[in-house]
């Protein structure tokens, strides 16, 4: 495994090119990357105290800045450093400016804005993290979206990634010998999605789990293939019986699960208007 340093200059609180750096360093297996993040970068003063710390941990530069001043600075003390310097949105800005005829704002951080759409989402976030794993049952029907599947099927992670996109999501496990709340089976507005998993995968998922919180790694029910093998059979009944779409999660990703509920979602709201 390459080590290499790699640092996030930003002007507002970097949380943007901490997605980009994120997104694009998944495509490299073989690279271990020391992030230094520089963030809130408005003055000449800070911006020459990032660029001591570039020199002395030299490696590439991604940057979001949109004071020219302060990016002539940072760029001409990455030349001299002989480290390059990537101005990640310019591509993307400078497009969309010509498209649509207007001129850059040129304001730091304006991406978050404290806005209805920022409310919104934090309202979504909050009602996740309240309703996860079958808590407040009897507000189900408040919910946009409600998943159901046993336990390891990454309900809870798809519930946070849904609320971060302004979806106000719910989940309720499936578990052997425990009766589901009454008001999953009478719910009007939410969309009732399962998600399930290939049973090898969920008993190797399990038994991580277990390594995870348990000392002696007794084996039990929980990981037991043929008890998963019914669990998963269970749940896929349940969701067949009541027509509610299923998932399957063994391959995909969050991201993936989540746009795929989405789609269910826009549909589920077409049919109801």
């Amino acid at each position: 495994m390459t080590v290499h340093h790699l640092h996030l200059v930003s002007d507002a609180t970097g949380e943007t090119i901490n997605s980009v750096a994120r997104a694009c360093l998944v495509q490299f297996d073989d690279v271990e990357p020391v992030e230094h993040v520089w963030s809130l970068i408005r003055t000449k003063g800070q911006m020459e105290k990032c660029l001591r710390g570039i020199a002395e941990h030299p490696g590439p530069v991604l940057f979001t800045l949109v004071n020219q001043s302060l990016r002539e600075v940072l760029v001409e003390g990455c030349s001299k450093l002989d480290v390059p310097c990537i101005a990640v949105l310019d591509p993307v800005i400078h497009r969309l400016a010509s498209w649509f005829g207007r001129e850059i704002r040129g304001r730091p951080g304006l991406q978050h804005v404290l806005d209805a759409e920022y409310f919104h989402r934090m309202d979504a976030m909050n009602f996740a993290l309240s309703h996860d794993d079958g808590q407040l049952a009897e507000e189900l029907d408040r919910a946009d979206v409600v998943l159901v599947g046993v336990s390891r099927t990454s309900k809870t992670p798809t519930c946070i990634y849904l609320a971060n996109r302004g979806i106000k999501a719910a989940n309720v496990p499936v578990v052997p010998g425990c009766t589901l709340p009454s008001m999953l089976f009478s719910v009007r507005r939410p969309l009732v999605v399962g998600l399930t998993k290939d049973p090898a995968s969920l008993v190797q998922v399990r038994r991580h789990r277990l390594r995870m919180i348990a000392k002696d790694g007794a084996e039990t029910d929980y990981v037991d293939p043929d008890s998963v093998r019914a669990e998963v059979a269970f749940a896929r009944r349940l969701c067949t019986e009541h027509r509610w779409p299923m998932i399957d999660v063994t391959r995909r990703s969050i991201e993936e699960t989540a746009a795929t509920i989405m789609s269910l979602l826009a549909r589920h709201r077409e049919e109801g208007a």
